[in-house]
């Protein structure tokens, strides 16, 4: 019987050279890679706050999973929660009702930092100072307040002088928006990490958020500067998501890292049974990417690094879970 004339090119077929096989054995060595990972840690406290006036461009979402990666490598992290929706503590698995201490009552009460912090169910080393629904009112509040832009950084120092354990990450994450909260959080910072969501409109706004930071620089806190882009929610099959990620690493070629964060399910799903996604499916895409996006901050760190003036940059106009 004769064979049919693609007989031949069917038989040489194989699903080991279709491009799912191909992410999945790049998954698979990107895994393997973060398992034999050997980082060292400053032995310095970085303060760095996540900022994007922009919203839906992952910044509660990127703290909150950096966070449980840098503690997964051994980091003893503290997340800050200063965005009222209280996302940020949800995900980390914290109670945050309206009864419990937040950072609320430290910012308008002069609350000690010590007596809120709470820690995640996820790791003894990720530690949380909740937000409540009360801080959607501190915004108006902390107007009539003395050193109303110094007040977390007061706070911060504070707890950092007297706590017994060091810590050697503070992530504080904001709300969309430049306000009071916004401001308290810079004074307080060291760092400035932005995520950009690979979006055409991410990039719309940057400018007014750098100058903002270059005018904390000048008046309120001369020691922060921009020291990481993280670039998410990036689809690589499309080619707006290729053309946003190659203009902001033209405009900040040494903040962005090199580490994108893809669209990813279990990154969407993980909040909704209050877990990072690092502690949901520390397997999947997008674990791994923020797991490797933790390690470049980690080992970016340079002690002696100097203060540079993010405002003298000019601002730019699925992949899937296996």
């Amino acid at each position: 019987m004769k064979q049919p004339e693609n007989a031949e090119s069917a038989a040489s077929f194989s699903l080991d050279d279709s491009p799912i096989a191909r992410e999945l054995a790049d998954l698979t060595a990107r895994r393997r890679s973060l398992e034999a990972v050997d980082v060292k840690l400053s032995g310095r406290t970085r303060v760095i706050t996540v900022s994007n006036q922009k919203g839906g461009v992952g910044k509660t979402t990127t703290t909150v999973n950096i966070a449980a990666s840098l503690a997964s490598v051994g980091a003893r992290v503290l997340v800050i929660d200063l965005d009222p929706q209280g996302n940020a503590s949800t995900a980390l698995g914290v109670p945050h009702t309206a009864e419990i201490p937040s950072i609320y009552d430290v910012l308008i009460d002069d609350f000690p930092l010590a007596d809120i912090i709470q820690t995640s169910p996820e790791s003894p080393n990720l530690l949380c100072a909740p937000s409540t629904i009360h801080l959607a009112g501190a915004e108006i509040e902390l107007v009539s307040q003395v050193a109303r832009e110094h007040r977390l950084r007061t706070a911060l120092d504070e707890y950092l002088a007297h706590t017994t354990d060091r810590l050697d990450f503070v992530l504080i994450d904001c709300p969309p928006s430049l306000g009071l909260l916004t401001i308290n959080a810079f004074a307080a910072a060291h760092e400035l990490l932005i995520p950009i969501q690979c979006e055409y409109y991410a990039l719309e706004g940057l400018s007014q958020l750098l100058g903002t930071v270059r005018m904390i620089q000048k008046h309120l806190n001369p020691g922060l500067r921009l020291s990481t882009i993280l670039l998410t929610m990036y689809d690589g099959r499309t080619r707006l998501a290729q053309q946003v990620a190659e203009e902001v690493r033209q405009h900040f070629p040494d903040e962005v890292l090199a580490t994108v964060i893809p669209r990813s399910v279990r990154v969407s799903e993980a909040p909704s049974f209050g877990q990072t996604v690092i502690a949901y499916d520390g397997h999947s895409a997008g674990a791994v990417a923020y797991r490797e996006a933790a390690v470049e901050i980690i080992r970016r760190d340079s002690p002696d690094a100097t203060a540079k003036d993010p405002g003298n940059a000019s601002a730019p106009g699925n992949e899937g879970d296996s």
